[in-house]
């Protein structure tokens, strides 16, 4: 995935607004995530989180970027994938991608032989890696490195692609996290929960790729503004709503 994101892993080191989803996003998929739990689940991940939530855990592999033991992380937020959908581990990043690492994580946590401190670590990558995701520009089309290279105004303030979805749009809203996930979790029907549950990490990708026309549509000038916030927000909703329900089956298949 080297085209996709020659330099994103030094980028991302030091900009926050290149961090899947902003803290609010994070936080609020570890949230809903918890909400769903059943409860044999609910009770082990307590004992290995101890006063720590899954929404409060949900930004460490971030904020660990200060510290050069976990630099081999770096690469593990995202991915490359093209056109047809399809992951293909030739064209990722040497050190690890969002996908593979996601997958070789759930192993080992099911395997039940880690330790605590690594089981605590990889608890709360699952959290973290599950979101990146659920946010489309972390599932790459190879050549912008993620919608960072693309320039646009928010509200006439100079940014870019990114940080529009990762951050600008849902910050604009004003919600704590627990408000956004509360509105949100209103829509968790039984039947949408068995509907998320059901798909496979394959198919997340899928829906990753379907999304680039929504959020590709920009205008000329790449001026962005309440056009694209109402557009846009809808389909981030839907996404971290998503992230939340299936992190939760993910862990419930774990511990539960």
């Amino acid at each position: 995935m080297k085209r996709f994101y020659s330099t994103w892993v030094f980028s991302l080191a030091f900009i926050a607004h290149s961090m899947g989803w902003g803290q609010t996003g994070h936080r609020v998929i570890g949230q809903i995530a918890e909400w769903h739990l059943n409860d044999k689940a609910a009770s082990r991940i307590e004992n290995i989180l101890g006063p720590e939530s899954l929404a409060m855990v949900a930004n460490w592999m971030d904020e660990v970027r200060s510290d050069r033991r976990y630099d081999h992380l770096n690469t593990w937020h995202y991915l490359t994938v093209e056109e047809n959908g399809n992951y293909n581990p030739e064209i990722q990043e040497k050190d690890g991608d969002a996908f593979a690492k996601t997958k070789d994580i759930i192993q080992a946590l099911k395997s039940g032989q880690l330790d605590p401190k690594r089981e605590l670590e990889y608890l709360k990558m699952l959290v973290h890696l599950v979101g990146d995701l659920h946010q489309p520009l972390h599932v790459g089309k190879g050549d912008d490195r993620g919608g960072n290279d693309i320039k646009v105004t928010f509200f006439d303030q100079n940014t870019n692609l990114h940080s529009v979805w990762d951050s600008k749009v849902i910050d604009g809203k004003n919600l704590s996290y627990t408000e956004l996930s509360t509105h949100l979790n209103r829509r968790a029907t039984k039947q949408l929960v068995f509907s998320l549950q059901s798909a496979s990490m394959e198919d997340w990708l899928q829906e990753a790729v379907a999304l680039r026309p929504v959020i590709y549509d920009l205008p000329k000038n790449g001026g962005l503004s309440y056009e694209f916030v109402y557009k846009t927000y809808p389909v981030m909703e839907e996404r971290l709503l998503a992230g939340g329900i299936r992190l939760a089956g993910i862990l419930n298949d774990i511990y539960g």
